[in-house]
């Protein structure tokens, strides 16, 4: 049998016998930790350039279908006239998602050209400066298809929401206004929503008591005759293939009357003489009052905001920092914050359970295999030390911490750990054939090879995704980005920083203890 001795790699005892070298690479990779982990941006879900848009639009509270098809016409032409756009369809009295929506509501769906040179967000940028400006009237709300599908499955709708609960709906609505302004305030944020859904307008008709006492009529009486002269009266139904269909009676004309000719609509008297309602009550028309939203059965002011060119971590760290500056709550008023940051947040902080739970996990795999503690904690300082590689790439890049960039933290923290174990393996059992340092060299050169292998490997099967070469690829680039810089950074941990600490750890011991 042919037995192929490892060749020795000289350069594994010029490190392991400096300790000077790793101990300032790993000061090195803890500073850039402390400096860059603040200065980081962070977001919930990866953000990708999908080619089309979603244009909400709301016209002002009672506008009619034929006026709001009007206004829509003067924002086709602006559509039109951006050159990138190739298709675009219209909704109106509809939206996309779970939702109750009024004649005055809509969508726009507009598919972006694939050979382009602006960014979808550059596009819509455009949209929205000449839209508020030929528009001011409308209110307006952009997407993108995913992210507006996602946030109707989801509980919330926006990126960025601000909840105020209270009791006094007057009050929430002031409170509402001004945390809209500082929201606008805040550069990256567009179509800011105060949260206030005018419902209307609607007609008022308030009897007065005197005169209807004065005629004889009451109340449920008067009710009843301006309800028959409004909307008639169902007399039966009739089939219509698998479904009743109510016949209603109606005054001739009465289904053409205006607003301004209610108040002559006559009512009967006790005697039989007719009156008019203008006689009887007070009739005016109220442009209308904003919906009670309610969650929890708690009166809410919702106000919302989308991001533009910026990450979601950093506005909401100034605006959490300036509504508890500027805005001053009365005794049962609260503010919280939803959207997607609460989302993040609560992702966050399951992915941070699931990395302390795999680093227990670890552990007790270390201390059942080797039955030391102190090389235990050896093997997960290396491994958790490796996350530095994947801030630095992330900050180096421009990528927020997120969902998938968090997963590829996880991942690094165990494809290290798992390396190191096999590399301290290699390790004890050559100590009992030779002395520390012939056995350190030994283990490490044998595994250098398969080292290299794995992070070569995987570095390259994963730079199409990290440079976002491919349809889709931008969903997957920020877990690609994080393990290719853990990656880098875990063969100098690997190589040079876990054989010094096993030689200082072993230094004060026998070659077989």
């Amino acid at each position: 049998m042919i037995v192929h001795e490892v060749p020795q790699q000289a350069w594994i005892t010029f490190f392991i016998k400096r300790p000077v070298i790793s101990l300032v690479y790993v000061l090195l990779l803890l500073a850039s930790v402390i400096f860059i982990f603040p200065r980081l941006e962070t977001g919930f879900l990866p953000e990708m350039d999908e080619g089309s848009i979603v244009l909400d639009y709301k016209s002002p509270p009672g506008t009619s279908l034929e006026e709001t098809d009007l206004i829509l016409k003067q924002v086709e032409k602006i559509i039109l006239q951006i050159p990138e756009v190739e298709t675009y369809s219209r909704r109106t009295g509809t939206q996309m998602g779970f939702f109750i929506t009024e004649p005055n509501d809509g969508d726009y769906l507009i598919q972006l050209k694939k050979n382009r040179k602006r960014t979808t967000e550059e596009v819509i940028d455009d949209i929205r400066v000449r839209v508020e400006a030929s528009q001011p009237a409308l209110q307006i709300d952009f997407g993108q298809v995913i992210g507006d599908m996602l946030g109707d499955l989801m509980e919330s709708v926006q990126p960025i929401e601000v909840k105020i609960f209270g009791a006094d709906r007057k009050e929430l609505e002031i409170l509402s206004e001004k945390v809209a302004g500082i929201v606008e305030s805040i550069p990256g944020t567009a179509d800011v929503f105060d949260g206030k859904t005018i419902a209307g307008p609607y007609m008022k008709v308030e009897p007065n008591a005197q005169r209807l006492a004065q005629y004889g009529i009451t109340p449920a009486n008067f009710q009843s005759q301006v309800q028959l002269l409004l909307e008639g009266a169902v007399a039966g139904t009739v089939t219509d293939k698998d479904r009743l269909t109510d016949i209603r009676i109606i005054y001739p004309g009465n289904n053409h009357v205006s607003v301004s000719d209610i108040g002559r609509l006559n009512l009967f008297l006790q005697n039989g003489k007719l009156l008019p309602i203008s006689s009887l009550a007070n009739i005016q028309l109220v442009p209308g009052d904003a919906e009670i939203q309610r969650e929890n059965l708690q009166n809410i002011g919702l106000v919302t905001a989308r991001l533009n060119g910026r990450d979601l971590g950093s506005v909401m760290t100034v605006l959490k920092s300036k509504i508890k500056h500027q805005i001053a709550l009365k005794q049962g008023y609260s503010i919280t914050f939803g959207g997607a940051y609460q989302e993040q947040q609560k992702s966050f902080s399951e992915l941070l359970m699931i990395l302390v739970s795999a680093i227990l996990l670890v552990f007790c795999v270390i201390m059942a295999l080797f039955r030391e503690y102190r090389i235990a904690f050896i093997i997960l300082f290396v491994a958790i030390l490796g996350i530095a590689g994947s801030y630095i790439a992330l900050f180096i890049t421009g990528t927020p911490l997120n969902v998938g960039s968090y997963t590829g933290l996880i991942m690094i923290v165990g494809i290290i750990g798992e390396n190191a174990i096999f590399t301290f393996l290699q390790f004890r059992e050559q100590l009992e054939k030779s002395d520390l340092d012939e056995a350190i060299v030994y283990a490490i050169s044998t595994r250098l090879r398969p080292k290299l292998m794995t992070a070569l490997g995987a570095i390259i099967a994963l730079m199409p995704m990290a440079l976002a070469l491919g349809t889709g690829t931008e969903m997957h680039q920020p877990l690609a980005i994080a393990i290719v810089g853990g990656f880098l950074v875990a063969l100098p941990l690997l190589l040079v920083v876990l054989p010094t600490l096993i030689r200082l750890t072993y230094r004060k011991k026998g070659p077989h203890q």
